[in-house]
This record gives C-alpha cells, sequence and structure tokens, in this order.
C-alpha cells in the first residue's frame, strides 16, 4: 500500500484508512472479526485507522484498543467527537467542557498516551468557534492530540475555523472528512476546492455510496437481511432515499457496468475512482468482514483509463449550481471539478 502525505503535516498515511464504524455494533463485526481485519490490513501495509466516541457507545474505541496493544506505534490513530455519550446534555457538543471530558475519555477507551487526528464530528452551533478552537488547541499542548480535523462541515466553516485559529495563533484543522463519492459527488462544489487550495487533507466517508455503488441494493427489492439498510436506523433510511435517486441509480449503474467490462468488483471500481481525485488522501473503507477487506484492497495498484473516468463522471454529474454555473460562463473552473 502506497503511502500518502497527511495534508501539510509531513505525517505519511496509507491510501486507504480502515474506519472502525461497524467494531462492536450489534449484529455487525465482533472483536475476533475485527482483529482478523485489523491484522490484515496491517500485514496490507496499512498505518492509518478511524474510528469515533460515539461507534458502537464507545466499544469500537474499546476495541481498537484492546487489537492494537503492543503495536500502536505503528498506527496513525483518529478518532472524534461531538455527538451524544449519553442522557447527561453535557455529553455532547464541540463546547471546552465536552471536548475536554471527551478526549481523555478516548484515551482511556483505546489505551494510549495520544491520538494522532482528533476530529470534531459534525458541526455545533452551540458555542463560539473561538472556544472550539481554543478548546482542541490545549489538548495539543497537552501532548494529548497530535493534529485537529473536522467532519461533516461547511466550507465556510471550515475556512472560519481555520482563520480564526490563525488569528489567535492555535492549532488548525490540518483534516477533513467528508461524504465522497461517485454517487454523492457535493463536496466537489466548495470544499474539495478549499481543501486543495489550503493543502487540507482529505479522508472521504462512504466512498461506496453507503453500499448503493457495489449492486448490494437495488430499486424495488428487499435489502439484504444482514445490511444496514434492512434495519430501521438514519443510514437505512438515507440508502432508501438514495434509491429513489435516478442520478445516483445511474451512477451506479455505470459502475456496475465498468466493473463488469473490466474484469473488477463494483466495490474496486468505486474505490478506485475515489483514491485518484484531486485532493483525496486516503478514502476509509468501512468492512465488516475480511472478505469484504480483500475485496477493497482489491481497488490498490492499479488506476482507471481516463475514459472510463469520464465516463463515470458524465453518468454521476452534479448541477453545479449558482455561482459555479456563473462562473463556468466565463470560464472559471477549479481543478477539481472533472478532477
Amino acid at each position: 500500500m502506497e503511502l500518502r502525505a497527511l495534508g501539510r503535516t509531513g505525517v505519511k498515511v496509507s491510501e486507504l484508512c480502515l474506519g472502525a464504524m461497524t467494531f462492536g455494533r450489534a449484529g455487525e463485526t465482533d472483536e475476533d472479526t475485527a482483529r482478523v481485519i485489523v491484522d490484515r490490513f496491517l500485514e496490507a501495509g496499512g498505518n492509518f485507522i478511524d474510528t469515533a466516541d460515539v461507534y458502537a457507545a464507545g466499544v469500537s474505541e474499546e476495541m481498537l484498543g484492546r487489537i492494537l496493544e503492543g503495536r500502536r506505534d505503528g498506527v496513525v490513530l483518529a478518532t472524534k467527537c461531538r455527538f451524544s455519550m449519553g442522557e447527561d446534555p453535557n455529553l455532547q457538543g464541540a463546547n471546552r467542557r465536552h471536548i475536554a471530558q471527551a478526549v481523555d475519555a478516548s484515551l482511556r477507551r483505546l489505551r494510549t498516551d495520544w491520538i494522532d487526528l482528533y476530529q470534531i464530528h459534525g458541526w455545533d452551533p452551540g458555542p463560539q468557534i473561538e472556544e472550539t478552537m481554543s478548546a482542541l488547541d490545549d489538548c495539543v499542548r497537552a501532548g494529548k492530540v497530535r493534529y485537529l480535523g473536522v467532519s461533516n462541515y461547511t466550507a465556510w466553516q471550515i475556512a472560519k475555523s481555520n482563520a480564526v485559529a490563525d488569528a489567535r495563533g492555535s492549532e488548525p484543522f490540518v483534516a477533513v472528512q467528508p461524504q465522497y463519492s461517485v454517487a454523492v459527488r457535493d463536496v466537489e462544489r466548495e470544499i474539495l476546492p478549499l481543501c486543495v487550495a489550503d493543502g487540507l487533507a482529505v479522508i472521504p466517508w462512504s466512498p461506496l455510496g453507503g453500499g448503493l455503488l457495489t449492486g448490494k441494493y437495488r430499486p424495488g427489492t428487499e435489502a439484504p437481511k444482514d445490511s444496514r439498510a434492512a434495519n430501521p436506523t438514519p443510514a437505512s433510511a438515507m440508502i432508501r432515499r438514495r434509491l429513489e435517486n435516478d442520478r445516483m441509480l445511474a451512477a451506479a449503474d455505470a459502475v456496475g457496468e465498468v466493473a463488469r467490462e473490466i474484469g473488477r468488483s463494483p466495490a474496486q471500481v468505486a474505490l478506485n475512482w475515489c483514491l485518484h481525485r484531486a485532493g483525496v488522501t486516503a478514502p476509509i473503507i468501512g468492512v465488516r468482514t475480511p472478505e469484504q477487506l480483500q475485496d477493497n484492497l482489491g481497488a490498490l495498484g492499479w488506476q482507471l483509463d481516463q475514459a472510463i473516468v469520464d465516463r463515470l463522471d458524465d453518468a454521476s454529474a452534479i448541477e453545479l449550481g449558482y455561482p459555479h454555473d456563473v462562473h463556468q460562463m466565463f470560464g472559471i473552473r477549479p481543478k477539481t471539478w472533472g478532477a
């Protein structure tokens, strides 16, 4: 597995990041299976693993802490805080109180003295940006965290947060974790150009479109019983909405057609597309089984022909929207559009 720079930090991370969201979740990945997945990922040259405190209410972090014991130094470990961790209304948010509590709790669960990349899991409109950035800076200065990142922010929220950090001389966000795939390309409007311009690492989540791009889900058919879409969760509702979206279905069909033509799995085609987009550092693969991991690793070591990339881009194209459509009228086009 090749290594890539984590933005402008100088830290080297594997071109795929192993996501641990399924670890410890009921009906998904138990600890024995998770250990096999982590072992095989590390054996394949991976060194980048992402989790969050809210995944299985802390169980994902606890599992990783045990699994990585004795080999923590060789892993670039990322986790996140923001969402509710209990009934106490203060066990959530991006305020100073919760960040201070959450980082210590993650350190205990992960059985480590430091977190390589600590991320705010989603925008919190409650605290001032200055409070959030100051609290995160304290984590870095205390040696608990090495670098800071963010997930599910808009471009203006990322830019303003880093402007505040710059003005105060505190640590900025160096990495962004957005949703990005052949099916979901909205980040190409604002977020991806910002990241490219400012040298921020991009770590896409759901590069397989929540399973849509693998062919697992089709309109008019029941979801597999062991899939997330089969259970009443926000994730399953999102997948069902995608099955009613003509553009996303066209993207899935195009991925399937390409896969058949070139003798690859749909997952490998979708991942390869994401791996080679301008600005992307390391897509996150959220596998539940060793077999899924093995299939995903097949996306490495080759690259889709440009003609095929163009086909996938055309099939999945999103509307530019204002003001990008006006910019296009005058021949202004960010590098990340159709990259």
